[in-house]
């Protein structure tokens, strides 16, 4: 009769443990993120294109603010200013999109509108991956930037994004 009860207390305390354990996927994390604030949200998902041409291109109309990109033969050059924000791209944890900013035909900032932040294990990565993937970004003047380890998916969906935000100010 002893065996049992002890065998039965050490199963109970074993399974309170196993259903206490908080995992590093559980729960929002606090603190700073690498998520720039921004009034664009999820609700925007295509390219566009705010800013103005130095006139050494001819425009296609398409610069207002909030209009959707779209290539032709009648698009700048890329030598003017503004910014262009990239399609949403979706990854497994979840959508990646970037706002690129341009100054004659330069890209001048990398901002990130959105990130995968389902948990606080999203969040360190991000903070730990946004700021190389800017600075790459911006060290190459393109989307043609290695990927961060350790942050394979959302490097991946910065690409992506990025080039997106590059096709719609119409850079080379």
């Amino acid at each position: 009769m002893r065996r049992i009860t002890i065998w039965l207390l050490s199963t109970v305390a074993a399974l309170v443990l196993l259903f206490s354990y908080k995992t590093s996927t559980m729960g929002a994390g606090g603190g700073t993120s690498a998520i720039a604030s921004g009034s664009d949200g999820p609700a925007g998902s295509g390219s566009s294109w705010t800013g103005t041409d130095d006139g050494s291109g001819s425009s296609n109309g398409d610069t207002s603010s909030g209009g959707t990109s779209s290539g032709g033969s009648g698009t700048s050059s890329g030598s003017g200013s503004g910014t262009a924000t990239g399609s949403v791209a979706q990854t497994r944890w979840g959508p990646v999109q970037v706002r690129i900013t341009v100054s004659g035909g330069k890209i001048t900032d990398v901002t990130v509108v959105q990130v995968p932040d389902g948990n606080h294990r999203d969040q360190e990565i991000n903070d730990y991956a946004v700021p190389i993937l800017r600075q790459e970004a911006l060290a190459a003047q393109s989307a043609r930037v290695d990927t961060v380890s350790g942050a394979t998916v959302t490097s991946d969906g910065y690409r992506e994004s990025l080039q997106s935000a590059i096709d719609a100010a119409h850079l080379k």
